[in-house]
């Protein structure tokens, strides 16, 4: 963990280049609510980071915009009582967000169109629901 979050085979989040602020959690936990700090906020720049390739910086500052303050992302945990998991937990977060903004775009659809046999068996299911409906009903109501 001391040597980074890796995201990608190439692209490996530097210890140096992650913050972390710890406060006190909120909700119920009695007196230690009161006196622990284990909510953590785990902050990345990243429009200024300087281990982030050129072409991944554009892609991330893109689709991470509206969760970005001033270029940086930034992760709170305070699900868990122990400052460590929640450590842990903020660290999984970021590494899921950062690897799916990271992750090229899926390839264009190409556009089909439904072939004979579909729209003949589409249209004879519409004849046997409104025979069956027809049916049901009782006539003069």
């Amino acid at each position: 963990m001391d040597d980074g979050l890796r995201v990608t085979d190439r692209w490996v989040v530097p210890a140096a280049e992650l913050r972390e602020r710890f406060s006190r959690s909120s909700g119920p936990g009695g007196q230690g609510v009161n006196t622990t700090d284990s909510r953590v906020e785990l902050s990345f720049d990243v429009a200024g980071s300087p281990s982030l390739p050129e072409s991944l910086r554009a892609r991330l500052l893109d689709r991470l915009a509206g969760r970005l303050v001033d270029g940086v992302l930034t992760i709170a945990a305070s699900e868990h009582r122990a400052q460590l998991a929640n450590r842990e937990a903020a660290r999984e977060r970021l590494l899921s967000l950062l690897r799916a903004a990271v992750a090229p775009p899926p390839p264009p659809r190409r556009p089909t169109r439904p072939s004979r046999g579909a729209k003949e068996r589409r249209l004879a299911e519409k004849k046997r629901r409104a025979q069956r409906k027809r049916d049901r009903r009782v006539d003069g109501e």
